[in-house]
C-alpha cells in the first residue's frame, strides 16, 4: 500500500543560507494526518462554532498545516472560545487589540524606543534611576557584563541603541522627579531583552529583518510592565519568537504569547532565595524516582538529584532541543493533547476556574472536546488538590529513559549527564517524544505518588534554590 512520506515544511521557516550547522527539520506535511486547511474550515459551522474535537486527533497525529498554524494556536492556548462566532470573536480581537494599543502607549510614554522600530542593547538607567548618558559608560558597561551592542548587518545598529540611549529623552529626564521603582525596575530590563532579541532564532531569514526583531522586543517590554510579578526573564524571548513568526499582527502575537506565559510564568516567578520551576524538577524527581529508580538512584549519586540539568528543556520547552520547525510540531501536540475546552473561560473568569477545579466541568458534555492527556487525568480523577503536572514534565522524564542506557552505563558525573543530553539536539522525535510522555503519563497515574521527602532532603532543596538562581543565564 502506498504510504505518503509528505512534504517539507522548510519553505515556512527559511534558514539564513550561512548558518550551516543548525539541526534539521523532521516535520512533514501529510495527506490525511495533518490539520489542512481543507478540513480546519471545515470544523465551523455557518456561525462560526468551532467542533474542536474534530480536529485535536489530527492534531495530534500529524500537526498543523504551517499556513493555518497562527490561527489555529489561538484556539489550542485559549485566546478563543470554541463555543463562540465569528462576530464574537471579531468583537473580542478588535478590543484586545485596542488594549495592547493602550498598554504600548504607556509603555512608549515611558521610553521613546517602544514603537519606534528600534530596540535597546546597552543600559540605559542605573539602579537608583538615573539616566545613563555618556557613550562611553554605556560600552565599559557592556564589556563589564561581556555583552555587545554592535548587531548583525540587517538588524538595529549600536548607533540607534547609543542615540536613543543618550537623546532628548534622557536629557529631559533629569529634570523629571525620581521615577517609580516599578518603572526603574523595568527599565533596568530594556537592554537585557534587546541582547535576548538579537540573539533568538538568528538562523531565521525571518529575522533578516528589523521590524521583526523590534515587533519581538516591543512585545516582550510591554509583558514585562503588565506582569510586575514576573517581568523578563532569559528564555522568554524564545517563547514569544514563533508567535511573531506565526502571527502578522503584532498585538495578536501579543495575547498568543500571554496565554502562553499563563501556563508558564509560574516556571519564571523568582524570590531570593527560589525559582518559580524547582516545582516542576521536583515533579521530574519524583516521577523518575517511581518509575525509573536505578536512574534516578544514580543520578543522585552523581549529585544531580536536583535535576537540574534539566532546567533548560522545561522553562524553554525544548527550544533549544529541536528545530524551529519541529519545536513548533512538539508544541501544538502538547496543547492537544492537554486542551481542555474550559481554557478560555478559566483565564477570562476567575471564578470559572474556580469551579472547575472543584470539579465542574459545565458547559462541556462531550469528552471528545478534550485532549488525549487532559482525558486521563479526568479517567484517573481528582487524587489531590493539586492541579495536574503538565506533560512537559513528562515529556522530559520521557528523554530520560530513552537514554537511561547512556546515563547508567557512561555518566560518571553531571558533565557527563549534560553532555549526553546536549547531544540530543536535533536527534529527537517530536512525535516519538510525545508518545513515550503518554505512556509514562499512564504508567505514572497507575501507581501512588512517592512522598516529596523521600525525593530530596531539605538540606538538598536549599541547595537548589541557591544553584539554581545562578545557573539560569547559563542554561538558557
Amino acid at each position: 500500500m502506498w504510504k505518503d512520506s509528505g512534504s517539507p515544511a522548510d519553505s515556512f521557516y527559511a534558514i539564513r543560507p550561512e548558518c550551516g550547522e543548525v539541526p534539521k527539520t523532521r516535520f512533514k506535511i501529510k495527506a490525511g494526518k495533518t490539520l489542512s486547511v481543507r478540513r480546519w474550515q471545515a470544523a465551523f459551522n455557518q456561525e462560526g462554532y468551532l467542533d474542536i474535537g474534530k480536529t485535536l486527533s489530527r492534531i495530534q497525529r500529524g500537526g498543523i498545516h504551517p499556513s493555518i498554524r497562527g490561527e489555529v494556536w489561538e484556539f489550542l492556548l485559549g485566546c478563543f472560545d470554541p463555543r463562540s462566532t465569528f462576530d464574537e470573536r471579531d468583537e473580542l480581537r478588535q478590543r484586545r487589540r485596542v488594549q495592547y494599543a493602550v498598554w504600548k502607549e504607556e509603555c512608549r510614554q515611558m521610553d521613546s524606543v517602544v514603537g519606534s522600530g528600534r530596540i535597546i542593547t546597552a543600559p540605559i538607567i542605573t539602579e537608583d534611576g538615573e539616566p545613563i548618558q555618556d557613550p562611553i559608560v554605556l560600552l565599559e558597561a557592556n564589556a563589564n557584563k561581556g555583552l555587545t551592542s554592535t548587531l548583525d548587518d540587517g538588524a538595529v545598529g549600536n548607533s540607534d541603541s547609543l542615540s536613543t540611549a543618550n537623546g532628548t529623552e534622557k536629557a529631559e529626564s533629569t529634570c523629571l522627579a525620581p521615577l517609580d521603582k516599578k518603572v526603574i525596575q523595568w527599565k533596568l530590563t530594556l537592554h537585557q531583552i534587546g541582547l535576548d532579541v538579537v540573539r533568538t532564532d538568528r538562523t531565521l531569514v525571518f529575522y533578516e529583518k528589523q521590524e521583526h526583531l523590534s515587533k519581538l522586543w516591543d512585545i516582550l517590554a510591554v509583558y514585562a510592565w503588565i506582569d510586575k510579578d514576573v517581568g523578563y526573564c532569559q528564555g522568554m524571548s524564545d517563547l514569544c519568537s514563533p508567535m511573531i513568526v506565526l502571527l502578522e499582527d503584532e498585538a495578536d502575537a501579543f495575547w498568543c504569547f500571554e496565554r502562553l506565559m499563563r501556563r508558564l510564568r509560574g516556571n519564571f516567578r523568582c524570590t531570593e532565595s527560589s525559582v518559580g520551576v524547582e516545582t516542576q524538577l521536583s515533579s521530574l524527581a519524583s516521577i523518575t524516582q517511581l518509575l525509573e529508580p536505578k536512574l534516578h538512584q544514580h543520578l543522585e549519586t552523581l549529585g544531580g538529584g536536583d535535576y537540574l540539568f534539566a532546567f533548560r528543556m522545561l522553562m524553554v520547552l525544548f527550544r533549544r532541543e529541536f528545530s524551529f520547525g519541529d519545536s513548533l510540531f512538539l508544541w501544538e501536540m502538547m496543547w492537544a493533547l492537554e486542551y481542555d475546552p474550559d481554557i478560555f473561560s478559566m483565564y477570562e473568569d476567575p471564578q470559572s476556574s474556580k469551579d472547575k477545579s472543584e470539579g465542574s466541568r459545565g458547559k462541556v458534555k462531550s469528552i471528545r472536546q478534550f485532549g488525549k492527556f487532559e482525558r486521563e487525568n479526568m479517567k484517573n480523577g481528582s487524587k489531590s488538590s493539586e492541579a495536574p503536572l503538565p506533560i512537559s514534565v513528562f515529556l522530559v522524564a520521557s528523554v530520560l529513559k530513552a537514554k537511561s542506557s547512556m546515563l547508567l552505563q557512561e555518566a560518571r558525573g553531571l558533565d557527563d549527564v549534560v553532555k549526553i543530553l546536549n547531544d540530543i539536539t536535533g536527534n529527537l522525535d517530536a512525535k516519538k517524544a510525545c508518545s513515550g510522555a503518554m505512556k509514562l503519563h499512564k504508567k505514572y497515574l497507575k501507581k501512588d505518588a512517592i512522598p516529596e521527602s523521600q525525593v530530596s532532603s531539605p538540606r538538598r532543596r536549599t541547595f537548589t534554590r541557591r544553584l539554581t538562581l545562578r545557573l539560569m543565564s547559563i542554561l538558557l
